[in-house]
């Protein structure tokens, strides 16, 4: 079976990290089958900067490293501070060995106070997987406060989302999305008061 990884590095309980990480898994999960193993970084503070000063991971923190480099896919999300991620998520990161997450495929999320920090995933995260040479998905999803109340955005980018890493996933072509436009009048239509052209 598909392995899944999610990883949040929302540090408040409840956490809209933590909400943002459910939705794309279940936005995943119900397009293809996938065992999910879930992650949440606040958890495993201490683990992860045990492992920053003395170079070597504790049992609990070495368990979950395995299943975030050993999952067919993973899905990032952390909280914004300062305009980029959080030093919890980036210590995390950190932790892993070079290469581990080549080729895998990531989707990243992020959340905020507002929209102004949407450019988190594009600025901060994007860079990041990139570098590790991880296959980041087109789309990302970013959640302000805003985004939970409407929600009609925020849930149209969470399927959108999913479905390109069920896609990937499963090794299907990505569903080409439906043309905007598809009904316009031809100008010289319009040139000729509406009526078709001769």
């Amino acid at each position: 079976m598909t392995t899944l990884a999610v990883v949040s590095a929302g540090l408040g309980e409840p956490s809209s990290s933590h909400l943002l990480a459910d939705r794309l898994a279940t936005a995943v999960a119900n397009r293809i089958d996938v065992d999910t193993k879930v992650v949440h970084l606040r958890d495993l503070a201490r683990d992860v900067a045990d492992n920053l000063v003395t170079g070597f991971p504790g049992a609990r923190l070495r368990r979950v490293v395995e299943d975030v480099v050993g999952a067919d896919a993973l899905i990032a999300v952390t909280p914004t501070f300062n305009a980029s991620y959080s030093g919890l998520f980036k210590s995390f990161v950190d932790v892993l060995e070079p290469g581990s997450l080549v080729g895998k495929p990531v989707l990243i999320g992020a959340t905020g106070g507002t929209e102004r920090h949407s450019l988190v995933l594009d600025h901060a995260l994007r860079p990041l997987f990139a570098y590790l040479r991880a296959i980041v998905l087109p789309t990302g999803v970013y959640a302000a406060s805003s985004d939970w109340g409407a929600q009609a955005g925020l849930v149209e980018r969470i399927d959108r989302a999913g479905a390109e890493l069920a896609d990937l996933l499963a090794g299907r072509a990505p569903a080409a999305p439906a043309a905007p436009y598809g009904d316009v009048v031809p100008f010289e239509q319009l040139l000729n008061g509406g009526r078709p052209t001769p």
